[in-house]
């Protein structure tokens, strides 16, 4: 028997027993549990960019065209986090695809779009182990794309580091694609989640650096603007703050939105 399985002493006066004259014992009713709240749960959010209404992301999306297309994989966990920064491609890029990562039972329409001879996909993913170097390609892969008129696809695996590896080395269907790792000076500006090295971007990031490299520069400075309009509101929310007056970004993003506007 256990230390868990131990028999109830029926003459104890303990804490949560009631002792009756006939050597009986009644258990005290337990309070009800409090209701769950998860951190950030009382915060009023917009509906649409899901952070505070005090910081609203929504003035500052500004659709931008790029030649290249962004399709993300996502980890199903990344979905729930209102951190993840791989909406943030979506909110600006009208051409990209989010897929959810599943090991075994891989979506259909990536499948078919892997196969589709209108694009030129492409892994990001480090090129740092040997047994898949006779993959790996360089930007010269993606210029070739073009001059193909085929559309160059920055397969993207959204997720943690940890996670983006283990989805990397499980997914079959991913193992005929050629790699293209992101090599960038850049240190991540991404204030939401400690990361291990300042090396280590984030997902928006690798795009607007991916999307920079390959020529698509106006895209990647919108969508850096974006990202750090994000970075800002979502840390100034933490400390019940709205920014005011806005930032750099969120001006140069409002002057594009007013174009766009009497433009439509």
């Amino acid at each position: 028997m256990s230390a868990f399985d131990r028999p109830v002493d029926t003459d104890s006066s303990g804490p949560g027993f009631s002792g009756h004259g006939d050597g009986s014992v009644a258990e005290y009713p337990r309070p009800p549990r409090r209701e769950f709240k998860a951190r950030g749960s009382f915060v009023t959010r917009c509906e649409a960019c899901q952070l505070p209404v005090m910081n609203c992301l929504c003035p500052y999306q500004v659709k931008a065209e790029s030649h290249a297309q962004v399709w993300l994989l996502t980890h199903p966990l990344e979905h729930f986090k209102p951190t993840n920064t791989g909406r943030l491609i979506r909110d600006v890029l009208t051409t990209t695809q989010v897929f959810t990562w599943y090991r075994m039972a891989p979506d259909a329409c990536l499948l078919a779009l892997l196969e589709d001879p209108r694009y030129a996909p492409f892994l990001i993913f480090p090129d740092d182990q040997a047994d898949y170097a006779d993959r790996v390609v360089g930007l010269e892969a993606v210029e070739e794309a073009k001059s193909q008129a085929r559309i160059p696809v920055f397969i993207i695996l959204d997720g943690t580091w940890r996670q983006a590896r283990r989805m990397f080395r499980r997914s079959v269907y991913l193992d005929k694609l050629p790699i293209l790792p992101l090599h960038t000076e850049r240190e991540t500006r991404y204030r939401l989640r400690k990361p291990a090295s300042k090396a280590h971007l984030c997902t928006a990031e690798v795009a607007i650096e991916l999307l920079r490299q390959g020529g698509d520069i106006a895209a990647a400075d919108r969508l850096d603007d974006y990202f750090d309009v994000f970075n800002d509101s979502y840390a100034a929310s933490r400390l019940h703050h709205k920014i005011d007056p806005p930032t750099a970004a969120m001006r140069r993003l409002s002057a594009q939105r007013d174009v766009a506007l009497t433009e439509e």
